[in-house]
C-alpha cells in the first residue's frame, strides 16, 4: 500500500530513533528490525536510511562509531545521544498527537 508506505516514510527519523532507544545498532540490522515489525509490509530503501542517518547525526540527535561483526567485516554502528532521546520523546508525542486526530477524522460511527 503506497499510502501507508508514504505514512510511514514521513517518520523515518521516529522510527529509526526509537529503535535506537533500544539500544546501539548498524543500518542493515535496523532495516531487518523494521520489516519483521511490519510483517514483511515495510522496508525502508537503503538509501533512505542512510540519508536519515546523516541527517540525524548532523542534528546531534545520533553518532555513529566503526565496530567488528566479529567475521572480521567492519561495521558502522548508530547510538542515540541525550539530544536524540529528546527528539524521540517529541516525535512520539508528535506521532500520538497525529494518530489521535487521524482516529478520530476517520470514525465513520461519529455523530456530529
Amino acid at each position: 500500500m503506497s499510502i501507508a508506505g508514504d505514512l510511514i516514510r514521513g517518520h523515518t527519523d521516529a522510527i529509526i530513533l526509537a529503535r535506537l532507544m533500544r539500544g546501539d545498532s548498524y543500518g542493515y540490522e535496523i532495516n531487518k528490525i523494521i520489516s519483521t515489525l511490519s510483517d514483511n509490509r515495510f522496508e525502508l530503501k537503503e538509501a533512505t536510511l542512510y540519508t536519515a542517518f546523516k541527517r540525524l547525526e548532523e542534528l546531534g540527535y545520533i553518532a555513529s562509531y566503526w565496530g567488528d561483526s566479529g567475521a572480521g567485516a567492519r561495521r558502522r554502528y548508530y547510538t542515540i545521544t541525550s539530544a536524540g532521546r529528546e527528539a524521540c520523546h517529541r516525535l512520539l508525542g508528535e506521532w500520538q498527537e497525529t494518530k489521535e486526530i487521524m482516529d478520530k477524522l476517520l470514525d465513520v460511527e461519529e455523530r456530529i
